[in-house]
Order: C-alpha cells, then sequence, then structure tokens
C-alpha cells in the first residue's frame, strides 16, 4: 500500500489516499484501487468510472473530460480525484513508483523493422559477457527469465510489474522493443534508459497514425521524451531517415552512435562477403578495424548487429569485450530463420516481414547467398493498412523469381479481397508468369518448397516466430517453420 504523496499525485483540495492497487479496466478494481480512466481510440475510460466507483476504487485518474463525463458520481463518491492534462503519462510515472525498482541498465529500439532482432542480440551479448540479460517485445520476455507477452511494448501497468519482477528475479540488462502504438500511448515513460536505438522507418501502422509525420513522431517520443539527458542515441544511418533522428538528437544536445556504411557514422560497417551460411563483416570504430564472422543470413542483419553492439557500448559496456561475442550470435526465431533444407540442397527460410520494406528488404538480403532462384511466399494482414497490401505484392514481384500470394492473418476479413489486393500489386509490378494465388498457406508452403530446384531458396514472408493463423475471432495453430518441415519431409518420402 502507498499513498497519493508517496506515488507522486496530488489529487484535488490536496486530500491524499492510501492506493492498494492499480487499474486500467474498471473490472479489476479492487478497494482502494487507482482507476485509470484514459482516452481511448473510440471509447474514453471517463464511461467506466461509475463501474470503478462501485468497486470501491479509492482514487480516480483521468483528464478533465473524463472527470466531466462522471462528474455526478464523483460529487457523490468518497474517492480522491487527479485530473492530469496526459494521464496516460501520469500512469506510467505512477507504474513505475508503485512497483519499484527496474534492472539497473535498459535499452530500446524504435523503428519499423528490425526491432526484435536488436533486442535479441542486444539480449545475446550481455549473455556472452556473463550477465544476467532478457529481450523484451514481439516474442515476449526472453533470456535469463521467461514471461509471455500480448503487446510488443505492454501498457504500463504490465510493463512496470515485468520490469520489476525481472529485477526480482536477478536480470541486470534489459534491450525492450518501442512500438510506435506504445511510444504515442506513453507506455515507457517513467522507464530509465541507458541508452535508445532507431533502426529504420517505412510504411506501417497507417491504419493507426493516419500520416507518416503522425508515425515518425510517435517514434522520435523515445528520444525527445523518453531518453534522458546523460542517455546514448544508437541511430541506423543507412537510410535518410537516420539522418534525420541523427539531427533531432543533436538538436536535443544528446551523444549519438551512428551505425552503418556512412561516412559519418562512428561503427562503420566497411565490407561484407556473403556465403550459403552466413557472413563476413569488417567494421571500424574509434579508427580501429575488427573482422567478425556471423552465421546470419542477410546483409542488413549486420546493421541490426552493430546497431546492438552499438547499444550495448552506449550502456556503458566495453567496446573490445562487446566486439568478441559477435560471432557466437545466432538467428532469432523467425527472422531470416532457415527452416528447412532440401536434399537437393534448396533452403527454405521464413521471415516476419510484413511490410512493403521488409519485404523488399528480406528479398534482397538473400539474393547474395543463393546460387539460383527465389520463391517467395507472401500475405498480407487482415483489419490492418489496406494501402500496404499491393506495394508488399510489387516489392516481391520486383525481387524474387517467383511469388505465391497466399493468406497471412486475414482476421475478420474477407482472406479473397486482402489477396486480391496483393496480387494486383504483385502482377502490376511482375507480370502473370511467375506469379501464382493460393489461398491456404499450407498448400502456399507446399508448392513453393516442390518448386525449388538444386541452389534456389524460398522465403516465406509475414508471420514470422508465430504460432497461429487469425482467421475471424479464432486463432488456429500454425506455424511456418514447422510447416516448412513436415512439407520437406513429405515431399521427400520421410513421412
Amino acid at each position: 500500500m502507498k499513498t497519493l504523496a508517496e506515488l507522486g499525485l496530488r489529487a484535488q483540495g490536496g486530500r491524499d489516499a492510501n492506493i492498494t492497487g492499480l487499474a486500467v479496466d474498471s473490472r479489476e478494481v479492487k478497494a482502494g484501487s487507482l482507476f485509470a480512466a484514459l482516452p481511448g481510440a473510440r471509447v474514453h475510460g471517463g464511461e467506466f468510472i461509475q463501474y470503478a466507483l462501485r468497486m470501491g476504487a479509492g482514487a480516480i485518474l483521468t483528464d478533465a473530460r473524463g472527470a466531466a463525463i462522471a462528474a455526478a458520481e464523483l460529487a457523490e463518491a468518497d474517492a480522491a480525484l487527479i485530473i492530469s492534462e496526459d494521464p496516460r503519462q501520469t500512469l506510467a510515472q505512477t507504474a513505475s513508483l508503485w512497483f519499484g525498482p527496474h534492472p539497473e541498465n535498459v535499452v530500446a529500439i524504435t523503428g519499423t523493422n528490425g526491432k526484435t532482432s536488436v533486442s535479441t542480440f542486444c539480449r545475446q551479448i550481455w549473455e556472452h559477457m556473463g550477465l544476467a540479460g532478457v529481450n523484451l517485445g514481439t516474442t515476449g520476455v526472453e533470456g535469463f527469465w521467461t514471461h509471455p507477452l500480448k503487446h510488443t511494448t505492454p501498457e504500463p501497468i504490465t510493463l512496470h510489474r515485468v520490469m520489476a519482477e525481472a529485477a526480482q528475479n536477478g536480470v541486470t540488462h534489459v534491450a525492450m522493443e518501442a512500438s510506435s502504438h506504445g511510444l504515442d500511448q506513453r507506455r515507457l515513460d517513467g522507464v530509465l534508459l541507458s541508452a535508445a536505438g532507431f533502426t529504420n522507418f517505412s510504411q506501417d501502422h497507417l491504419d493507426y497514425h493516419k500520416t507518416f509525420e503522425a508515425y515518425f513522431d510517435a517514434k522520435m517520443g523515445l528520444f525527445t521524451r523518453v531518453l534522458p539527458q546523460d542517455g546514448v542515441a544508437v541511430i541506423n544511418l543507412d537510410t535518410a531517415a537516420g539522418h534525420k533522428v541523427l539531427e533531432l538528437c543533436t538538436d536535443h544536445d544528446l551523444e549519438a552512435i551512428g551505425v552503418g556504411r556512412s561516412e559519418s557514422a562512428r561503427l562503420r560497417l566497411m565490407a561484407q562477403r556473403f556465403d550459403p551460411t552466413g557472413q563476413n563483416i569488417l567494421f571500424e570504430w574509434q579508427g580501429k578495424q575488427h573482422a567478425a564472422r556471423l552465421d546470419l543470413i542477410g546483409g542488413f542483419q549486420a546493421e541490426n548487429v552493430l546497431l546492438a553492439a552499438g547499444l550495448v557500448i552506449g550502456a556503458g559496456a566495453q567496446a573490445e569485450e562487446v566486439f568478441a561475442t559477435l560471432p557466437q550470435l545466432s538467428t532469432v526465431r523467425g527472422r531470416m530463420e532457415l527452416a528447412a533444407t532440401r536434399e537437393n540442397g534448396a533452403a527454405v527460410f521464413v521471415d516476419y516481414a510484413h511490410t512493403p520494406d521488409s519485404v523488399e528488404t528480406a528479398l534482397k538480403a538473400l539474393r547474395p547467398h543463393v546460387m539460383g532462384q527465389i520463391v517467395a511466399v507472401v500475405g498480407a494482414g487482415g483489419d490492418r493498412d489496406t494501402s500496404k497490401r499491393p506495394l508488399m505484392g510489387a516489392a516481391a514481384a520486383q525481387n524474387a523469381d517467383f511469388v505465391i500470394v497466399t493468406d497471412d492473418n486475414p482476421r475478420c476479413e474477407d482472406p479473397a479481397a486482402i489477396r486480391a489486393a496483393v496480387l494486383a500489386g504483385a502482377v502490376g509490378a511482375g507480370g502473370t508468369e511467375s506469379i501464382t494465388e493460393v489461398g491456404d498457406r499450407a498448400e502456399a508452403i507446399l508448392r513453393g518448397i516442390d518448386a525449388l530446384g538444386p541452389g534456389d531458396a524460398l522465403l516465406i514472408a509475414g508471420k514470422g516466430h508465430e504460432t497461429g493463423q487469425v482467421i475471424g475471432d479464432q486463432t488456429l495453430p500454425f506455424d511456418d517453420v514447422e510447416q516448412a518441415s513436415v512439407a520437406v519431409a513429405a515431399l521427400e518420402g520421410k513421412i
């Protein structure tokens, strides 16, 4: 139990109260809870204040609109009222104080693609340095301590509870994904960061943010609002967006480490040489060159690895010790993951690429590792940004030799309509002879694998690490990696 004063909150009339817990769902309110009535996309949380009061809430945190919605109920209730201009940010800071100390060293990564890979590589680097680390995001909490998560960046109460539990379980280092939704909704506020990273920026989530500008501004909140003044920004400079982020960080007097092939990068990628199982890289730090073998497929993985190395260095580690761990890094599940190999040597890869840019990047990155042709299985999710669907089809057709358009997670939309949009983009960019449509994802994977000759490769894009396919309101078991293995075994008479 803590008082409002101990949580840094000031109620109307200067009233204090003993708080027994925090809740954003009125159904989870207990006697003495602080209920946060937050503005929502469809309904304002103020509509639920009356129910929270009936459950015995000891305090209500909301904005002026929420207070006005429940004015009558609040006037009659014996509960403290805290009105904030930004109740989401206030809740995040309150949750941080409520749950207590976090692990001592935390870094966060934002960007359209690569967040999971970079955060996982950070964790792997720490592990090989003998430190107790975890990565937190799309794949849950992984590493020294594990915990499931429903969202890439959990809502503040869950996030700060998990961070406190991680510390209690001996975790000292955390690398977390910072989604645009999470940043826009102030979920990371209250987390003390040592360093923050930026991967790249391309089209995604416009169903939520509406414009590229709003989407970019949401991500920049990591540097302009969450990262403290003594924190370090680590930025991929191989895109125009990266240089824009660097300029923004410079304007905010933040120390920055640029990463990539750019001559202005402090951690500079000098050269890469590819082979069927990985790549060798040459890079420079502080005027000294280093070489490393990476058992990772895709040129962009070198950028992810160096960004992770920069974050670990920015958070206080010695560079030489960090670089010594790089050859030991392993593929992140569902990120250019080798799922199966045919007897003729053809390889099957699974990747989480689910935006036009990530599909293009994955296929281009795969090309130097492949002697023959590339087949791509691609689809698009339902109930999400519709404008990117034809662009994903076009990206696949322009960068693969053969494309199979299939279902991803159709959710509550007509799967055929989604496929039609992807197919239209593919046909417009690559003609019809090398493009086909197979609605059933398992059959599409089987056909793709059956088409592989010696030296060829198949990229199954879209779902990556996911173990279910969302159709309507149901999630049915489906794992691309598992399906690829089964298909190879079936085609080669092993089952």
